[in-house]
């Protein structure tokens, strides 16, 4: 195997958007740095199930529905 072409693999924290932190092992960084997270998986709608509406103003959902509203279904 060939020396030297793997990144350092070190430790750093983390700290969420809430506040909470933890420690990691990571190649991102140097040893002992801080990343501090934008958008985390607490606060995310994508991983927290948020509400999302859908706005169709006469596109392809209501032609779905208006060619086969007479199916009872």
């Amino acid at each position: 195997m060939k020396t030297n072409i793997h990144p350092d693999y070190h430790t750093i924290k983390v700290v969420m958007t809430d506040g909470s932190e933890y420690t990691t092992k990571s190649t991102w960084g140097a040893a002992g740095d801080t990343m501090n997270l934008d958008i985390d998986p607490r606060t995310h709608p994508a991983w927290t199930g948020g509400t999302q509406t859908l706005l169709d103003r006469g596109g392809r959902v209501t032609k779905f529905k208006n060619r086969y509203a007479g199916l009872g279904i």
